[in-house]
């Protein structure tokens, strides 16, 4: 049977409505809220057959678990993660230079929907995940993804060393973020086909990962902190090669 979650919020909802309609398996909205932003919602999802019910307050708090779900709920289809096989398939139809971002164990939810979203507004080919290591596809993903997570091609890899064997055998060239090395990662040519890798909060990449990449690089940092938001880090390194492939 297939799993569902519930995603709140017009901008998630909408997202979803646009990219997979198929996959809402209802709607829920506040009781007592009639405006025109809903109406417009409500009138979208009659148009492709989608339920729609009106609840109470601390009921749509208690599907959402958030009190800031703006008095609508839905409830979707857990999305099946394409895989390895369907990965290379995928980057050996690309006709340009590739861009694709590899993120390694990040297991905090809100750090990969922001680092979806980054990918999203830097016109990423693809994301590769870890199935094991990843945070879960839930909720909160969706949200803080701001709808990213659905015009994404996002896979999930059981051996993510595998798979970047694999990418370097299709001429993909691994560049791994880390703190260790010397070399700037604004020196580096990001104009031929690349696979940007993020490590963990914390520990960074792991070994194998690490060991895995064609080369290292990290971001210049004025001041006294160690690292940077992976997140953010992630947003740097993908607007520094959208900067460079427009020159």
């Amino acid at each position: 049977m297939s799993k569902s979650l519930f995603i709140y919020g017009f901008h998630g909802i909408q997202a979803q409505l646009d990219a997979n309609p198929q996959n809402i398996l209802k709607v829920s909205t506040l009781d007592n809220r009639q405006d025109k932003r809903l109406n417009t919602l409500i009138q979208q999802l009659d148009q492709h057959g989608i339920r729609v019910e009106k609840t109470s307050k601390q009921k749509l708090e208690k599907l959402s678990g958030s009190r800031t779900h703006q008095g609508v709920v839905a409830e979707v289809l857990l999305p099946t993660l394409p895989n390895h096989d369907e990965l290379l398939n995928h980057v050996s139809k690309l006709n340009h230079p590739s861009l694709i971002l590899i993120l390694d164990s990040i297991q905090d939810p809100r750090n990969l929907g922001a680092c979806l979203r980054s990918a999203n507004a830097a016109g990423v080919d693809c994301v590769v995940i870890n199935k094991d290591g990843s945070a879960p596809v839930n909720a909160l993903v969706h949200k803080t993804s701001a709808g990213a997570l659905n015009q994404l091609k996002v896979f999930s890899v059981t051996n993510l060393s595998r798979s970047i064997k694999a990418l370097q055998k299709q001429d993909i060239w691994i560049i791994g973020l880390d703190g260790s090395t010397d070399q700037s990662f604004y020196q580096i040519d990001l104009s031929s086909s690349i696979a940007i890798v993020m490590g963990t909060e914390g520990s960074g990449l792991r070994r194998l990962t690490k060991q895995s990449c064609d080369q290292l690089a990290m971001i210049p940092m004025k001041g006294n902190v160690e690292s940077l938001n992976v997140s953010v880090a992630t947003g740097i390194a993908l607007f520094e090669t959208s900067r460079q492939r427009q020159l």
